[in-house]
């Protein structure tokens, strides 16, 4: 990928080089090409052009996943606009806030949600698109191929954080941030032409779209592109594929599948995992079965991926996400202070590089305050660097527990819970206590036919920690709180067990 190059204008250096290779490969058979694809392109631009799109204009997707739905993606670029890629699975009433925040200027939704939305309100142009398709967006056959300049500081993309805690803020990416982050992605991972990707990711999402998607595209590689994960769909494809990358769920569930073994995996050279943490079993069941080694990243909505565990030169070291990827740098500093921490001591991780983004939507003072003066980024995750220079990340800020006084990190016991042979995973949060300010709460989820007694895990647990880490409360779940991606939603976990320790004795 040439460094003064957009996204956008490498894919169509990928179309010029290769009109007629398959870029989607689909499950009913069917094949659409690069040149097919740049044509979609032109006709969606020229439909945006038509409903006002002028350049810094936001244009909102929510569409079940297509190849139309990438087309929609680089016709935006193509015309200067900003893409707002929207969760599937939001409601109307929660679209409502996405609309009024970002005020994009043209929405382009299923067309069963037409009815949701009242374009008159906001003066919203609103679209339709379907999986197959169908929908308005396509309707007209005028076709537009002019390009708008933009520059890489420019603006391309906003994704929206997931919100668990407070308002949900818009990440603004610019083209420069997208093609940094893919070209370092694809050294890293020497992803080329010659690969064939699954892919099972949403497309509303950094992983999906700004890795997955633009690694393909600029690459000029094909991808066997699945509306979603189905374990024996994925199967079927290892033969005829070089990559998966996916989120933890993807393993655990392949792991659950008799078909997987080594044979089916012989064409594959790489399994990516992010997104959230895959458990050191996962990882050492997988590679007893496959005989290949799962790479884990680490990456956020505001920086793309910052670091990776190496492709090869290095072993790739379960419970770390790897070293900073080209260009990127990555340091821990006290949590107070702000200050450097020594290799080993665990603090808050901060990232600086040509990935990170401009800046939150419309929030200045809120972008002011999450950066360093010397323009590091404040990520809000825990994390050390061990011996090897690897990053390990240890958990989320705002999960840290806090009780009289000692700071206490939830992985520690997470990892230390996992291990007992009844324990399918956990989760440990902090909640309000009389005494301590806030004490540890441990939720977990049994293995398959088992049964588990709180006394039992923190007798478990008891041998190996100190009392001021140790659970004053087990709760066991049939599952965890998760988001689309994979991630526990910690936050759900404490509201739900804030009241378990009000009115307890001091």
């Amino acid at each position: 990928m040439a460094p003064d190059m957009t996204i956008y204008r490498s894919f169509f250096e990928s179309v010029e080089r290769q009109p007629n290779k398959p870029l989607f490969e689909l499950p009913d058979g069917r094949t659409v090409s690069y040149r097919d694809t740049a044509d979609t392109v032109h006709r969606i631009a020229a439909r945006l052009l038509e409903g006002g799109v002028t350049p810094g204009d936001r244009v909102a997707m929510q569409v079940p996943k297509s190849p139309e739905a990438i087309a929609l993606y680089l016709a935006t670029l193509q015309v200067g606009g900003v893409f707002l890629p929207l969760n599937t699975a939001y409601t109307g009433a929660e679209m409502r806030y996405f609309l009024d925040d970002a005020q994009p200027r043209v929405l382009v939704c299923a067309p069963d949600r037409r009815d949701d939305y009242d374009a008159g309100q906001r003066g919203l142009v609103v679209e339709t698109l379907g999986e197959s398709g169908d929908g308005t967006l396509l309707h007209s056959q005028d076709r537009s191929d002019a390009v708008v300049d933009v520059g890489f500081d420019d603006p391309a993309a906003i994704l929206y954080t997931s919100g668990t805690t407070g308002r949900s803020k818009g990440a603004v990416l610019t083209h420069g941030n997208l093609a940094a982050n893919c070209a370092a992605l694809l050294q890293a991972w020497q992803y080329t032409s010659e690969d064939r990707l699954i892919h099972a990711l949403p497309i509303f999402h950094i992983h999906g779209l700004f890795v997955a998607a633009n690694m393909t595209l600029v690459a000029g590689a094909s991808m066997h592109y699945l509306s979603k994960f189905d374990t024996d769909v994925i199967v079927d494809l290892l033969p005829h594929a070089t990559v998966l990358m996916g989120v933890p769920t993807f393993y655990t569930r392949l792991l659950r599948s008799e078909r997987l073994a080594s044979d089916s995996c012989s064409a594959m050279r790489l399994f990516v995992s992010g997104s959230a943490p895959l458990l050191a079993s996962d990882h050492e069941a997988f590679a007893a079965r496959t005989g290949h080694a799962i790479l884990e990243r680490y990456g956020m909505t505001e920086t793309g991926m910052n670091t990776t565990n190496p492709y090869d030169g290095g072993i790739r070291k379960p419970g770390t996400v790897g070293k900073p990827l080209p260009g990127i740098e990555i340091r821990i500093v006290d949590r107070e202070t702000g200050e450097p921490m020594a290799d080993g001591e665990v603090g808050i991780v901060e990232v600086r590089g040509p990935n990170v983004f401009a800046g939150y939507w419309q929030m200045p003072e809120k972008t002011a305050s999450e950066f360093r003066s010397d323009g590091f980024f404040i990520t809000g995750d825990l994390g050390q660097i061990d011996d090897d220079g690897y990053l390990c990340i240890v958990g989320r800020d705002k999960d840290l527990v806090i009780s009289g006084g000692y700071n206490i990190y939830p992985k520690e016991i997470e990892e230390l819970l996992d291990s007992h042979p009844k324990v399918l995973e956990s989760a440990v949060i902090g909640v309000p206590h009389p005494e301590f300010g806030e004490t540890v709460v441990a939720v977990v989820v049994p293995n398959s036919g088992e049964q588990l007694r709180e006394r039992e895990l923190q007798d478990f647990v008891a041998r190996d920690l100190a009392r001021f880490k140790q659970p004053r409360a087990v709760r066991v779940v049939e599952a965890l709180p998760r988001n689309v991606m994979g991630k526990v939603q910690k936050a759900e976990l404490r509201t739900r067990y804030a009241d378990l320790f009000v009115g307890a004795d001091a």
